[in-house]
């Protein structure tokens, strides 16, 4: 049997746009439409959004929680893993998916976009960071940031295709 692809999605676990929840929620019907197993940080917001739409399309979510109980996890997580790590839990959120599908976002989306791209993983932005902007400004983005760095979507299907563009390729090399 083969692996199945894991997409994380992150983003604000505050309370939503309707815009951004729509698009949080789409993206997560995109991945479950695809077979592939959504991955996010557990809680509200961006995160809860997307385990919805994933769970409406009968998909497989996982939700890295940053407290100890699983019972903080939000009502759309199949697969709460407790960490007790607090913010430090983003790095598994960023290193466990092929891809990273970032939406909106504050500093705590900020830290899982910059573990991924240390790790050298795809991340697809929809509303998120401009870390272009960023470099010349932070000494220590100069030279870690390039202008692909982020791939810039407009909505939840090019997000989703183009992380699958991405992770099927990489498989062929």
């Amino acid at each position: 049997m083969p692996r199945k692809i894991c997409i994380s999605v992150i983003g604000s676990g505050d309370a939503l746009s309707p815009q951004i929840a729509k698009i949080a929620n789409e993206v997560g019907r995109e991945i479950a439409a695809r077979g592939a197993v959504l991955i996010c940080g557990g809680l509200g917001g961006v995160m809860a959004e997307a385990a919805k739409g994933a769970k409406e399309s009968g998909g497989l979510t996982i939700g890295i929680l940053p407290g100890e109980d699983p019972g903080g996890a939000n009502p759309f997580i199949d697969i709460a893993l407790p960490t007790g790590l607090g913010f430090a839990r983003n790095i598994l959120v960023a290193y466990s998916g092929d891809a990273i599908i970032a939406i909106s976002g504050r500093l705590g989306t900020l830290s899982e976009i910059s573990y991924a791209l240390l790790k050298k993983k795809p991340v697809i932005g929809i509303r998120t960071w401009n870390l272009e902007q960023l470099s010349g400004r932070i000494p220590s983005f100069d030279g870690q940031v390039y202008s692909d760095s982020i791939i810039r979507c407009e909505n939840a299907k090019d997000a989703v295709d183009r992380a699958f563009v991405i992770i099927e390729n990489k498989e062929k090399c």
